[in-house]
């Protein structure tokens, strides 16, 4: 057996257009990939009857920290999940460092969603959450 690498991150989204726009805007991601997918094998896989998705690889990081974000809307449409909360088991988040998380607060714009203004754990980290526009968390951090 071989030894599994990291391939990508996946999010999904209930509109790729919107969310590219997002996570191309607020993180400056660059977009590698866009294709769709379908087909009963597909169905299958994400066990979900007749299901086909449209995709968006975008890049965040290079070189050897390098990570595929992969942005997917799926046909049919599920329903959406809870309001994002960290505690609840199960949730997950996208993580992204930068190199000062308050630069970045202070630069988005100003109808981006966060759950706080960033703060300086414990640990010596400052961490920000952002929420996307589907309400997928992603933890800004300092790099």
């Amino acid at each position: 057996m071989s030894d599994p690498n990291p391939h990508h991150v996946g999010v999904t989204v209930a509109d790729l257009d919107r969310a590219v726009d997002f996570y191309t805007e607020t993180f400056d991601l660059d977009v590698a990939a866009e294709f769709a997918v379908g087909g009963e094998a597909f169905a299958d896989a994400v066990d979900v009857d007749g299901a086909a998705a449209d995709f968006a690889h975008l890049v965040a990081g290079e070189g050897e920290t390098e990570t595929i974000v992969e942005l997917v809307a799926y046909e049919p449409e599920g329903e959406r999940t809870p309001a994002p909360a960290l505690n609840r088991p199960g949730a997950i988040h996208l993580g992204l460092s930068v190199d000062d998380v308050g630069e970045f607060f202070r630069d988005l714009d100003d109808d981006v969603e966060t759950l706080s203004r960033p703060r300086t754990t414990e640990s010596g980290t400052t961490i920000l959450f952002v929420v996307d526009p589907d309400g997928n968390l992603i933890e800004v951090l300092d790099a």
